[in-house]
């Protein structure tokens, strides 16, 4: 559901000239413009290749590193959680456990715990393969952004009259760019 919403609800929207190239991209005042859409749908098919599609290759190996750790995990609890289901199993046909100091309470409440981290871990999973594809289509969106070196912050006083009869007398933030 989550790619869907995705891929098929994008409006792009530009307000500056555009001149559109060849190469997937977009030259806007010698800059290389990425499409969001090509982005998002490179990064769905094969993570991480929306971030080497915006030029942003190091963030691939951080993407896979998530899915290993994650991998890593969902192993290690689906393990532990069917070594205590088959210890449960066994107490229930009063076979001897690997747990002599657990009771079926205990079991019962490894197996839960277990299970929920393993269930947990699959929802991790999708949430950083939801997070790869916005990642990219995000960085494409950016790659239009003036940063110029003409960007400057200026703290100024302010004072209003209020229609009340009031004044309202504080400090603004301006921006010129």
């Amino acid at each position: 559901m989550f790619f869907f919403l995705f891929l098929f609800s994008f409006v792009d929207s530009y307000a500056q000239e555009i001149i559109v190239n060849d190469t997937l991209s977009i030259k806007l005042f010698d800059r290389d413009v990425k499409d969001p859409k090509t982005a998002t749908i490179l990064s769905a098919l094969l993570p991480g290749s929306g971030q080497v599609y915006n030029n942003k290759a190091w963030k691939a190996p951080l993407i896979y590193g998530g899915f290993a750790t994650n991998i890593f995990f969902i192993d290690f609890n689906g393990r532990r959680y069917q070594l205590f289901l088959d210890n449960l199993r066994r107490l229930d046909r009063q076979e001897p456990t690997d747990f002599p100091n657990l009771n079926r309470d205990g079991l019962v409440r490894n197996v839960n715990f277990w299970r929920r981290n393993r269930d947990l871990n699959y929802f991790l999973f999708i949430g950083i393969y939801a997070l790869n594809i916005l990642d990219a289509h995000i960085d494409a969106h950016l790659s239009s952004f003036d940063v110029s070196e003409d960007l400057s912050f200026r703290f100024e006083p302010n004072f209003e009259m209020l229609t009340a009869g009031g004044a309202l007398v504080g400090l603004s933030l301006k921006i010129n760019f």
